[in-house]
């Protein structure tokens, strides 16, 4: 029996006794997100297809029930994905070989995206004064295990996730995760990393079917919040993570501060195995080989009047690229520099970056907002030495804050990305995404 029958089981088999709980239906929350989405990617320069475009509906519905009474408390939450193709084109899919699972946005059969795509995800919940128990769908965000929301129906995980804040201050986490459901995807696969899921090829790639994790996070004052994050992939790697996080009021405005350094190291086979090996350099030619990654981030913005400027720099150090979960079909972490279209996280890359947000709020528009962001990455190992990559990010954003049309959404986000990598394309892509939230409960 899978997470998500099991789930549905045990949630199914309480409630039918405690339907009538008061807090159950009283608590309860449902809501139906609107997502249309639209991509275009120019790929520049060397082979292959030069442009990828998608277009697409998205409905996300989502039901959170409150909690039956008692010293037990139990509850079922439940989250439906439906996505609907618009436009796309063997040619421009991002899938035109048809060796891939799917394309741009869309699962594909054969070269062709689908015209539509479904799943649907439930979790039992169990919980015990300031102790809750999840198990089934998961859409974990912590530094470890990052959730991705990029494309037209976001990702998810299987598996139990326990949370608890027993104690003053303090936020305990822990879970296990056996698959993952890809965002152009409707089914649950196991989980790889960069280099040993063979890109699109998943018929050459190794996987792995658990992920552990757990942390805590304490605030040490109001304005100082240090964490502490254990990831670890079976047969792939381990990850350890330490954090602060400092809100200073300067003058009319807060610096916040954002302190992080991840230490990743081999697990398992792939400390001895070739096909769980990862990417980075290791040295003449070689560019595959056992996870060796020290990552520090330090990431500055000061917000005042509206106006946010941001500054930060990033640093990794090892021979091997910085892991995370990616089974190659689209993937985020939590590193400050995970962008729209690179990471910024290669072996010896060093990478400073500038930011700057505005809140037209302030000058009587609400819902208005715009960020601009520029990185600049340097000393990327390679076997043709140190190799350098840019990203330029915007995006103009517009949320209707009030009337008949409120929480109607439109965004632009527009990228562009160099790089003198050998075999690497520079992009630049556009996205355009109409969003609409309507509360069911």
């Amino acid at each position: 029996m899978n997470k998500s029958t099991l789930a549905l089981a045990v949630a199914v088999g309480v409630l039918a006794q405690q339907a009538g709980a008061a807090g159950f239906i009283e608590d309860s929350k449902a809501t139906l997100g609107l997502r249309n989405f639209y991509i275009n990617t120019d790929n520049r320069d060397g082979a292959g297809a030069n442009k990828n475009e998608e277009w697409g509906q998205g409905f996300d519905l989502r039901f959170i029930s409150g909690y039956t009474q008692g010293t037990v408390q139990f509850g079922v939450d439940a989250i439906g994905l439906y996505g609907v193709r618009l436009d796309s084109s063997p040619a421009t899919s991002g899938n035109s070989s048809g060796t891939a699972s799917g394309g741009t946005v869309f699962p594909s059969d054969g070269n062709r995206a689908v015209h539509d795509f479904a799943s649907l995800g439930v979790t039992g919940k169990v919980k015990i004064s300031q102790t809750e128990l999840k198990v089934g769908t998961l859409m974990p965000n912590n530094p470890v295990i990052k959730y991705n929301d990029g494309r037209l129906l976001p990702q998810t995980f299987q598996g139990e996730a326990i949370t608890s804040n027993e104690f003053k201050d303090l936020t305990l986490t822990a879970g296990q995760v056996e698959a993952v459901k890809g965002r152009n995807s409707s089914n649950n696969e196991n989980m790889s990393i960069a280099g040993a899921n063979a890109g699109s090829n998943y018929d050459k790639g190794v996987f792995s079917n658990k992920f552990y994790y757990g942390g805590a996070d304490y605030k040490v004052t109001k304005d100082l919040t240090a964490s502490y994050y254990y990831g670890e992939l079976k047969d792939f790697y381990s990850q350890n993570f330490l954090g602060l996080v400092h809100n200073w009021g300067i003058g009319p405005g807060v610096l916040k501060s954002d302190l992080r350094y991840y230490r990743s190291r081999d697990n398992g086979a792939n400390g001895d195995t070739a096909a769980y090996y990862t990417s980075g350099y290791y040295g003449g030619k070689t560019v595959k080989g056992k996870v060796d990654n020290d990552l520090y981030s330090y990431l500055a913005l000061y917000s005042v009047e509206g106006h946010t400027f941001g500054a930060g720099y990033q640093y990794t150090k090892g021979d091997s690229d910085f892991p995370w979960l990616n089974q190659g079909d689209g993937s985020s972490n939590s590193t400050i520099t995970d962008m729209q279209i690179q990471k910024f996280a290669r072996a010896g890359e060093r990478t400073w970056q500038a930011r700057y947000g505005y809140d037209f709020a302030k000058i009587g528009v609400p819902g208005l907002t715009a960020n601009l962001i520029y990185l600049r990455g340097n000393n990327i190992d390679t076997p043709l030495g140190e190799k350098t990559e840019w990203e330029r990010d915007l995006t103009i954003g517009y949320v209707i804050p009030e009337g008949p049309l409120k929480n109607l959404g439109v965004a632009w986000k527009n990228a562009m990305w160099r790089t003198d990598l050998a075999n690497t394309r520079s992009q630049d892509e556009n996205r355009l995404i109409v969003s609409y939230s309507i509360p069911l409960l």
